[in-house]
């Protein structure tokens, strides 16, 4: 059986000390062979709702705490950038270089993504059409010297798309579950189910989310076939910097990824 990708992490870097405690709870899929594990966390959140909302420590002290984290626990890292000159850098640290929904077709930024040794994981925009993220897709493969296009291409070239809901109406988010068979036409698909029941906008200076959809709407990509999922999480998500309202508690998603396995087992 093939492998589960878990994308699993507090949202942005609050400090050095809960990332440790929250990596440290992660372990656990790290040590399991039926998962191809990654601790995500981002070092800035520059598309934040407001200008006084936390956005992170920055580029440079936050990868020197994401290598902390590759170092002591042995994961492999993913984290997200927002301009062009954060790739090289953020691609010495870690493994998988996110592009945010908002910049997925932002041209110089996934060039540059893709002029790295980092896999790139491109999260469909709220307002893309989910066939054309084949466009993104072609970007990074095309800048990789890769003529060709297709699942497998992409999947050997370390090229993966994620769904996170499109907008419907204003501040709010659904799934058409039918993007899933879409978009992995063209590369592996990773269902991120915390940002899925995001609400923007909801809380007034920041977003809102509905927590208790994230385990349902994972089971219902399970079922139609995904690649891998993304799970921002964290002790405490009540009190969290960012994201908390969206983000899955620590201690419900161990019987999440148990029962999405199981899913992918009879699938």
């Amino acid at each position: 059986m093939k492998k589960m990708i878990l994308i699993a992490g507090p949202c942005v870097i609050e400090n050095e000390e809960l990332v440790f405690k929250i990596a440290q709870e992660l372990e656990c899929f790290l040590k399991d062979d039926r998962i191809d594990f990654y601790f995500k966390s981002s070092f800035d959140k520059a598309n934040r709702t407001s200008i006084s909302s936390f956005r992170g420590p920055g580029l440079e002290k936050g990868l020197e705490i994401l290598q902390k984290v590759k170092d002591k626990f042995g994961m492999q890292i993913l984290t997200d950038i927002h301009e062009s000159s954060q790739a090289s850098i953020a691609a010495e640290v870690v493994d998988v270089l996110q592009i945010p929904a908002f910049l997925c077709r932002q041209t110089d930024l996934l060039v540059a993504a893709a002029k790295t040794k980092a896999k790139v994981n491109v999260k469909k925009g709220q307002f893309l059409n989910p066939d054309d993220i084949k466009y993104s897709i072609a970007k990074i493969l095309q800048t990789r010297g890769i003529g060709k296009e297709g699942y497998e291409i992409a999947k050997e070239n370390g090229v993966f798309v994620a769904e996170r809901g499109s907008s419907f109406g204003y501040g709010n988010l659904v799934v058409d579950m039918r993007s899933l068979v879409i978009m992995r036409k063209y590369a592996p698909v990773i269902f991120d189910a915390t940002h899925s029941v995001q609400m923007p906008g909801a809380n007034g200076g920041s977003s809102g989310g509905k927590s208790e959809f994230v385990e349902p709407l994972a089971r219902a990509a399970a079922s139609v076939g995904v690649d891998g999922f993304f799970f921002e999480t964290h002790i405490d998500p009540c009190n969290a910097l960012c994201d908390g309202p969206n983000m899955l508690d620590l201690s419900r998603l161990k019987n999440c990824v148990n029962t999405l396995l199981k899913i992918q087992e009879v699938i």
